[in-house]
């Protein structure tokens, strides 16, 4: 229950109270989100296992592919089960522990997944401005030492977070007007100052996201260079191909993150339902999309998804 304003209390338990304004609409809401789910769970399953059955799949890109569909799986799996069963059911109730435990692993993973996305435009940038390098260069060691420092990064950039909240003293309410726990949310319902949360955030997201993002950007500018500068144009077409699915997945993940980002921010004017509703499809487009697109856009892959089914159909 709500504490009373003038009463410090160490919170047992949160409510999440799902899409302020909009609680109404919630039901309808979760029916396009729970297909999203679907599809996410479907697709990057569907990829996992293609990459990781078809032994000339192991190359660099589709490592990197697969890291990025566990990513993609853990994220919407962190967030969208508490997400429905807060619009069907009603039931918000999370305590302290496993509400610090769900924004600890959405950040942490969410990092990991920018810091995968720089890796792969690493990857891209290697194989078309330094081909004769690239076996060399990205080797199934040095694949795996670059994941395990995407997740290490990740975990010392947000483990700090943990006690920036515990050590809040909270008095107003115990309702969360949200449909998952993330940093933010949780310290503005504190009655301490939480300037230095504020600030961290913002470093955050400047140092780690901002500075992937800004990294993908100068390779991308570096291998638009190099591919304009190849003689015939079917090998400029080629290499823009091999890039794009890679582009469109960067785009998907970082535009409404950073939306979401300043207009938590700096949009006080948004209504509140704007905010959640942003939060919501950046831990769901992505996911749902990124084995789309890749599916599509890349032929070894979608030839491995047709014949899957022509299988699937030939059994059934």
């Amino acid at each position: 229950m709500p504490a009373d304003n003038h009463t410090f209390f160490d919170p047992v338990t949160y409510i999440l109270t799902g899409i302020p304004g909009m609680e109404e609409s919630q039901v309808w809401l979760s029916i396009p989100f729970c297909l999203m789910y679907i599809v996410a769970l479907f697709g990057n399953s569907l990829l996992l296992f293609i990459i990781l059955t078809e032994r000339s799949l192991h190359e660099p890109m589709y490592l990197f592919l697969s890291m990025l569909a566990a990513a993609d799986l853990l994220l919407s799996t962190t967030t969208v089960p508490k997400m429905l069963a807060v619009f069907w059911f009603r039931a918000g109730d999370i305590s302290f522990a496993s509400c610090l435990t769900q924004m600890f692993f959405i950040h942490v993973i969410f990092i990991a997944e920018s810091a995968i996305l720089l890796a792969m435009a690493f990857d891209r940038y290697v194989a078309i401005c330094d081909p004769l390098r690239y076996t060399i260069m990205l080797t199934k060691s040095v694949i795996g030492k670059m994941g395990l420092a995407a997740v290490t990064r990740s975990f010392c950039i947000i483990f700090p977070v943990i006690f920036l909240v515990k050590r809040l003293k909270f008095c107003r309410t115990n309702l969360l007007p949200h449909t998952y726990c993330e940093h933010m949310g949780i310290a503005r319902l504190a009655c301490d100052d939480i300037t230095v949360n504020i600030w961290y955030g913002l470093a955050v997201a400047i140092l780690a996201i901002g500075l992937d993002a800004v990294l993908i950007a100068v390779s991308y500018g570096l291998i638009l260079r190099a591919v304009f500068q190849l003689p015939s144009k079917a090998a400029r077409l080629k290499a823009l191909r091999t890039c794009g699915s890679h582009l469109c997945v960067i785009l998907m993940f970082y535009t409404p993150a950073f939306f979401s980002f300043f207009a938590h921010r700096f949009g006080h004017n948004i209504p509140g339902y704007i905010h959640i509703l942003l939060a919501n499809l950046y831990v769901l487009i992505p996911p749902m999309l990124n084995p789309i697109v890749y599916g599509v856009r890349t032929k070894e892959i979608l030839k491995r998804v047709i014949n899957l089914v022509s299988v699937f159909m030939q059994i059934t």
